[in-house]
């Protein structure tokens, strides 16, 4: 099927310098794929920028023709952001670049990057960002949720490292917003989400990481979980900040370094990555045995790009994902019942449960210094993600992932969401994960830069004007 557009598009396409793809162009079908599998939509147009001359004019035409946008960079919005039934698609994909200063450790990142774009280029010479774990993400929607992952409790947010950005706003105008520069957008953009433009340049402070990290995975059958996750507890209470641990609740793979009457099983993993050096890192390896010995287990010094593409398979484009996730102040004999009950509970054996410790450099910066939407006190983030082949084998875990979330909120206490993991909100949701000062100091800053609300598809905030609806 091929989707005319009703748009005259001969002025958008004589002012671009990248290409604009509409319904009937061969590459259309491809242009308009994003990576959860359960979004299907159809654009009008895309228009695939080159420039962030490209994106004023998009966001200009789109303006004068009132045209629905959406904004795609990794197109990895669980939520489908990245696309738009009907609309102009302003795609970021052409725009990649990473250019590396090692001397001053800055990186300039084009906002259609992708974490594995970073990576390679900034491991180079030694030096990383600190990202998220998947490395075909978007550099862009990570960051401007906040961006959380291996590093996060060496060095905070990916937020908590950027530098400066340049965004187009929604009159067109190219803005370039530092601490210096139009510092009420900049803090708002460390956390607001895509709620305020359309970033087209990051600017990050590296550090010194790598090539080679240690790291390791422990696996254990599903009757260890209550013990599991009281030593876990235990362990992160005394981690050194050069090392972090994932909670994972997964089904085995079907990897070498497992054994074969274990492939598929479900159970519980510790991920234990280490960035101070292997004495470190095999003493913590030493009391995770003595906990209790693993089913299986592999532990190696790896490249740190090989670690950031760790999750890359499971997470491949073409499945179909739904999300949620909750924060908790602390692993409590309540939030264990329930993690331990509702894990056995999926349906896919795709479908993960992951706890990620926020504490060390996650909690140097103060709650207000970013509009992140969490606390920066010492948590837990939980992530239920569920994952399936198919459509219909969708169904069950996004039920799963819904109930097992309702049934951790007693024991979260009203804390909200990551609002990278938001795969549906509302107004409630919203003020949990904000809080009612910081959002309505979001609102007053997008009712300056956006006060029409023209960047709406997203985890949206309605400009102050509309305030009573937020």
């Amino acid at each position: 099927m091929t989707l005319t557009t009703p748009y005259d598009v001969q002025a958008l396409r004589a002012t671009m310098e990248g290409s604009l793809i509409a319904g009937e162009d061969p590459e259309y079908d491809e242009a308009r794929r994003v990576w959860n599998a359960d979004i299907d939509r159809r654009p009008a147009l895309i228009a695939r920028c080159a420039s962030s001359s490209d994106v004023a004019s998009a966001v200009g035409w789109a303006r004068e023709h009132a045209v629905e946008i959406a904004v795609r960079g990794g197109a990895h919005s669980m939520s489908g952001a990245s696309s738009v039934d009907g609309g102009l698609v302003i795609d970021l994909s052409a725009m990649r670049s990473v250019i590396v200063d090692p001397v001053a450790k800055r990186a300039r990142v084009g906002g259609g990057a992708l974490l594995g774009d970073l990576d390679a280029a900034c491991q180079a010479h030694g030096l990383a960002v600190p990202a998220g774990m998947i490395s075909h993400t978007g550099v862009g929607g990570l960051t401007l949720g906040g961006g959380m992952g291996w590093l996060t409790r060496k060095a905070g947010l990916t937020i908590d490292n950027l530098l400066s950005a340049e965004i187009v706003l929604a009159d067109g105008h190219i803005q370039r917003t530092s601490d210096q520069e139009h510092p009420e957008l900049f803090w708002a953009l460390r956390g607001g989400g895509g709620n305020f433009g359309v970033v087209t340049e990051f600017e990050f402070q590296l550090l010194e990481v790598g090539p080679i990290v240690d790291f390791g995975l422990f696996f254990w059958s599903l009757d260890q979980g209550t013990q599991l996750l009281r030593f876990f507890t235990d362990l992160m209470a005394t981690l050194p900040r050069d090392l972090n641990i994932v909670f994972a609740a997964l089904n085995a793979p079907p990897a070498p370094f497992v054994p074969e009457r274990y492939h598929f099983q479900p159970g519980y993993a510790l991920l234990l990555t280490g960035f101070g050096g292997t004495e470190q890192h095999a003493a913590v390896a030493a009391r995770i045995r003595a906990f209790e010995p693993p089913l299986f287990e592999m532990v190696n010094p790896m490249p740190y790009l090989a670690v950031q593409q760790l999750l890359d398979e499971p997470n491949a484009w073409g499945h179909f994902n739904y999300e949620k996730s909750t924060y908790l102040t602390d692993l409590s004999d309540d939030a264990v019942d329930v993690i331990t009950d509702h894990v056995p509970r999926k349906a896919s054996p795709m479908s993960v449960t992951l706890i990620y410790r926020l504490d060390e450099a996650y909690c140097d910066v103060a709650e207000n210094d970013t509009a992140f939407g969490g606390k920066r006190t010492p948590q837990y983030s939980v992530f239920i993600i569920a994952v399936a082949p198919d459509k219909q084998s969708l169904g069950p875990d996004r039920e799963w992932a819904r109930s097992f979330w309702e049934a951790l909120q007693p024991a979260a206490l009203g804390a909200g969401s990551y609002v990278n993991s938001m795969a549906e909100y509302d107004n409630e949701l919203l003020r949990a994960t904000y809080g009612t000062d910081k959002l309505a100091r979001l609102a007053r800053i997008k009712s300056e830069y956006d006060p029409d609300n023209f960047f709406h598809r997203n985890i949206n905030i309605k400009p102050a004007e509309s305030r009573g609806t937020i």
